[in-house]
């Protein structure tokens, strides 16, 4: 995925409704159970599923994925029993990355003792993605020790690999873990209400 021309600080997932959400997410889930191995994550998945299903109105639903076909964020593929089987187009999975991208948190953990350090040196020509990534990590709570090098006390690799694939820069970024850095106590100082757990 290109982030070329993107404001990925301004992207919204337009006018879907929570339902059109929902039905995108619950597509996009189906996709990952294909890509995971272990019965423990596909069981993980399948409850979120099921979760996700209970919260959808079902009166609305056939008219929410007329529209989600309409906007072709869905399409449907024929099987030789008649029925349909619903499926997540790359426009949908991009609208769906975009609005997971948003929400996304890195969860609250007990801290390992390490720090997870990003370092990147994005090329001027990519200056927005370079500006984004910035941005994001701030959010997420990073700390900048200079202007392209950040910390964070918890483990964040599976985010970061979800950043990285979003802005298409892995060839600019690097992550890795530290079991100490020179400046700990200062760092303890930033993240204490993250590490005191």
């Amino acid at each position: 995925m290109r982030a070329g021309s993107l404001k990925l600080n301004k992207i919204r997932m337009g006018n879907l409704s929570d339902n059109k959400r929902k039905i995108l997410t619950l597509l996009f889930g189906g996709l990952s159970l294909l890509m995971v191995r272990t019965p423990g994550k596909h069981m993980k998945i399948l409850g979120d599923l099921k979760e996700e299903w209970a919260k959808i109105e079902k009166e609305r639903i056939k008219r929410d994925i007329r529209e989600l076909y309409r906007s072709k964020l869905i399409s449907a593929k024929p099987n030789p029993d008649g029925t349909l089987t619903l499926v997540l187009t790359d426009k949908g999975k991009q609208r769906l990355l975009k609005y997971d991208f948003e929400k996304m948190r890195i969860p609250r953990q007990r801290w390992d003792g390490k720090w997870r350090i990003v370092i990147f040196d994005i090329p001027e020509k990519q200056r927005e993605a370079r500006d984004s990534l910035r941005d994001k990590l701030k959010n997420l709570g990073f700390h900048e020790l200079q202007r392209s090098v950040f910390v964070y006390p918890l483990d964040c690799g599976n985010e970061m690999e979800f950043i990285i694939e979003f802005f298409n820069i892995r060839k600019f970024v690097r992550y890795g873990t530290l079991d100490s850095i020179d400046n700990e106590l200062h760092l303890k100082r930033i993240f204490e209400k993250l590490i005191r757990q």
